[in-house]
C-alpha cells in the first residue's frame, strides 16, 4: 500500500511568518529584531516567486537543450557516416590513413559527448545557482538574528551582577527578555523552514546539502537561545520575580 507523502507546502510558511513578524512587531516595533523578521518575509517571498519562475523556465531551457542535444548528435553522425564513405571511396592506400581517420572520429565522439552533457545539465545548473543564492542570504539571516540575541545575557538582570564601564544596556524586564529570546528562538526555526522550501523543487546534491547545513545551523544557534531562556527562568526563581 503506497504511503501518500506530506510537501512542505508555501503557503502555511509564509502565513505563519506574517503572524510572527505581527507578534514581534506588537512587542517589540522599534527593535532591530522586527526589521529583520521583515526582511525573512520578503526573502521567503521570494524562494516561493524564484521556484515558480524557474519552474517555468527551466522547462523552456530543458525543450532547448533537448533540441540541440538531438542537433549535435545528428551532426555528429552526418560527420562521421560521411567521413567514413570518403575515406572508402577515396580508398587510403596505407593503415597509417585508416588509423588517422580512426583517431578523427573518435575525437569527434568525444567532443559531441561533452557538449551532450554541458547541454543536459543546463537546466540543473541554473536552478543550482538560483536555489544557492538565495540560500547564501538565509544563512546570512540567520547569522544576523544571533547577532541580535548574542548580547542579551540573563546573568546581567541578577541583582548581584556588576556592570563595567562599557557593558551594553539591556533595557529588558524578565518578561520581555524571555519574549525576545523566544522571537530569536522562531525566527532562526522558519529560516530553516524557508529553506526546506528550495529542497522542494530540487533534487541536486549541493543544493540539498546547503538547505541541510542551513538546518542543523539554525537548530544549534537556537540551541544556545533556549540554553539562555533556561538561565532566565532560574535567575527569575533566585530573585522572586
Amino acid at each position: 500500500m503506497a504511503i501518500a507523502l506530506e510537501r512542505l507546502e508555501a503557503a502555511p510558511v509564509l502565513a505563519t511568518l506574517e503572524e510572527l513578524r505581527a507578534r514581534i512587531g506588537a512587542r517589540f516595533p522599534t527593535r532591530g529584531l522586527y526589521g529583520v523578521s521583515g526582511d525573512l518575509l520578503i526573502l521567503a517571498g521570494e524562494v516561493v516567486t524564484s521556484s515558480e519562475i524557474n519552474r517555468n523556465r527551466i522547462s523552456i531551457v530543458r525543450v532547448l537543450s533537448r533540441v540541440l542535444i538531438v542537433a549535435v548528435t545528428a551532426a555528429t553522425v552526418v560527420l562521421l557516416v560521411l567521413a567514413f564513405r570518403s575515406a572508402v571511396q577515396d580508398g587510403p592506400e596505407h593503415g597509417v590513413e585508416w588509423l588517422s581517420l580512426l583517431e578523427s572520429g573518435v575525437n569527434d565522439v568525444v567532443f559531441a559527448a561533452i557538449a551532450i552533457w554541458f547541454l543536459y545539465t543546463v537546466p540543473e545548473r541554473l536552478r543550482r545557482a538560483e536555489s544557492l543564492t538565495l540560500l547564501h542570504e538565509l544563512r546570512s539571516l540567520a547569522h544576523i538574528v544571533d547577532m541580535h540575541q548574542l548580547n542579551k545575557d540573563p546573568e546581567r538582570l541578577r541583582a548581584t551582577f556588576t556592570p563595567t564601564a562599557v557593558s551594553p544596556t539591556l533595557g529588558l524586564t524578565f518578561e520581555e527578555l524571555e519574549h525576545y529570546l523566544d522571537y530569536c528562538s522562531e525566527l532562526l526555526s522558519m529560516i530553516g523552514k524557508t529553506a526546506a522550501l528550495c529542497a522542494e523543487e530540487s533534487r541536486d546534491a549541493v543544493v540539498l546539502d546547503t538547505v541541510s547545513t542551513i538546518e542543523t545551523l539554525t537548530t544549534s544557534l537556537s540551541r544556545k537561545i533556549w540554553q539562555k531562556i533556561t538561565v532566565l527562568n532560574e535567575v527569575r526563581r533566585s530573585a522572586g520575580a
